[in-house]
């Protein structure tokens, strides 16, 4: 079969099976590769070349920078402390929301921003009387919008700049994305604040998550401890734990105020069936709960056995205290990290693996935890796409497609060109990752750009905009599905809103993103 009808052939097959939800993304992204090695299209050096390629490490270098702002509380404490001050009001409260997650998601991605954010909006919603519905949706559109204010903000724009840079032109600057981003931010906030509460439904939360606060209470309640005992702290902090089928711990007899086997935790309270276990013949048994307290670490160290089965995560529980232990290092080591990036003294994979080295070596992020927080999800998507537009260029699949586009578009400026290129990003974003879109049509916006003997910037950075436009679905983004179930929402609630957001998007990514970086 002809190379370049091989290649058409596979991308269509992805694109049926990202489509279908019914194939894991990463084994779709590996089937690429390997089919565009089984059919050689590609050596096997090319076909795993995205694997070890530098963007992919520094995507899952980011990962871990993104988790020790996360574990350590700091973005708890940046939610806390601003929304905390906005008061009850609708309008002030999700102006202060958007603009909060804007910011967050600029330094640790979307996806982190929005699932750290979201416990905190939902309490802060309930308390004033809003439904969260009216609140999360927001919440995850402007995470996008705020994508586009760094180079951090998603990995789209860091495979942009490196296509840019692949292309002959320069890389993008650390910061260069906000001069796109920043009138983004604003159009987003403008359009929700005028048209969300028509658009948006008020609807009950088919899941809610859990307030922290409430939790410390209902378990002093539960086991009867003084209304002053600080249960969930800086350093230290408590689980619950029930005692599983042939634990180890079957037969002793502890009490409150009596360290662990391991000596290293403390036990608050033991109690079988609701009621206190107290008495010296008060052995243990399968099912009775137990209620510890100790550092953060050795609580997550020490109930990760087969000995207990854990009621509440410690490192769940651990995110919600602000400014916890480490948070200092973590925030030290992201500016060290962001200084790098903005005056371009290493490469970007150099500053990521630098930061995630420091957070480990300083214990802020163990190994462990460090691997955990890598969505590997997304590190295989991208490496395995990566390889496609690889294909694309060598077997001239870009040209061709390149070639159809533009005798559609005829004679007419560049602008008709970006418009075609920015539409089809838009349809396939709503359908598949945006990563896995941008990986695709990339090469072809590059091809343009050279037939048409125009810089390729403002087609790179036209793509991300279009890439971040995914708001018709809730599949589109994790983000977008990660407010499905606490929002109430149903499938069609999101295009309500998200079409005025992606009109927007459209007309920044064809007219002002030339305006900036001109043809």
């Amino acid at each position: 079969m002809d190379p370049v009808a091989t290649t058409l052939v596979i991308l269509a097959l992805a694109i049926i099976a990202f489509m279908s939800n019914r194939v894991p993304l990463g084994i779709v992204a590996i089937g690429v590769s390997v089919a565009l090695w089984l059919t050689g299209i590609l050596d096997l050096g090319q076909a795993l070349a995205g694997f070890g390629d530098p963007t992919v490490i520094f995507i899952a270098a980011l990962f871990v920078v993104s988790e020790s702002l996360d574990s350590t509380g700091v973005t708890a404490w940046a939610g806390q402390q601003v929304i905390g001050r906005a008061g009850t009001k609708r309008g002030p409260l999700l102006l202060v929301v958007c603009l909060l997650v804007a910011g967050v998601t600029a330094l640790i991605s979307v996806n982190g921003a929005v699932a750290a954010l979201i416990p905190v909006v939902v309490v802060v919603a309930t308390r004033a009387g809003i439904a969260p519905s009216q609140m999360l949706m927001p919440l995850a559109f402007s995470a996008h919008a705020g994508s586009l204010l760094a180079l951090t903000g998603t990995p789209v724009n860091i495979i942009v700049g490196e296509a840019a840079a692949d292309a002959g032109a320069r890389p993008f600057g650390f910061f260069e994305f906000g001069l796109v981003g920043v009138p983004l931010v604003v159009g987003t906030l403008l359009i929700i604040s005028l048209l969300g509460r028509r658009l948006l439904p008020e609807r009950a939360a088919t899941s809610l998550p859990q307030d922290v606060s409430a939790h410390a209470r209902t378990l002093r309640e539960q086991y009867h401890l003084p209304e002053g005992t600080e249960l969930i702290g800086v350093r230290e902090g408590v689980t619950e734990v029930v005692v599983a089928p042939r634990s180890s711990l079957i037969g002793l007899h502890l009490f409150p105020g009596m360290c662990t086997p391991s000596g290293d935790l403390v036990v608050l309270a033991v109690q079988r069936g609701g009621e206190d276990l107290i008495g010296t013949d008060a052995l243990l048994q399968a099912g009775d709960t137990l209620l510890v307290t100790g550092p953060w670490g050795e609580l997550e160290r020490n109930t990760a056995g087969p000995d207990v089965l854990v009621v509440d995560d410690p490192a769940t529980m651990r995110r919600a205290v602000p400014l916890g232990s480490g948070a200092k290092r973590a925030i030290v080591i992201l500016a060290a990290m962001v200084v790098l990036l903005a005056t371009g003294l290493v490469p970007p994979a150099i500053a990521g693996l630098a930061a995630a080295s420091a957070l480990v070596l300083t214990r802020v992020v163990s190994p462990t935890r460090a691997y955990r927080s890598i969505s590997w999800t997304t590190v295989v998507l991208v490496a395995g796409m990566i390889p496609l537009s690889t294909a694309f260029i060598s077997t001239g699949t870009a040209d061709l497609i390149a070639g159809g586009l533009l005798g559609l578009v005829g004679d007419a400026s560049p602008y008709f060109a970006l418009f075609a290129i920015c539409a089809l990003t838009m349809v396939l974003g709503q359908l598949i990752s945006n990563t896995a879109t941008v990986l695709i049509v990339a090469p072809v916006a590059v091809v343009v750009a050279a037939d048409l003997g125009v810089s390729v910037l403002p087609f790179m950075m036209a793509l991300t905009v279009a890439g971040a436009a995914s708001f018709l679905t809730p599949v589109a983004t994790p983000a977008n599905t990660m407010v499905l179930e606490p929002g109430g929402y149903r499938f069609g609630d999101y295009w309500r809103l998200g079409l005025p957001l992606l009109l927007l998007f459209l007309v920044v990514a064809v007219f002002f993103v030339p305006f900036v970086w001109p043809f």
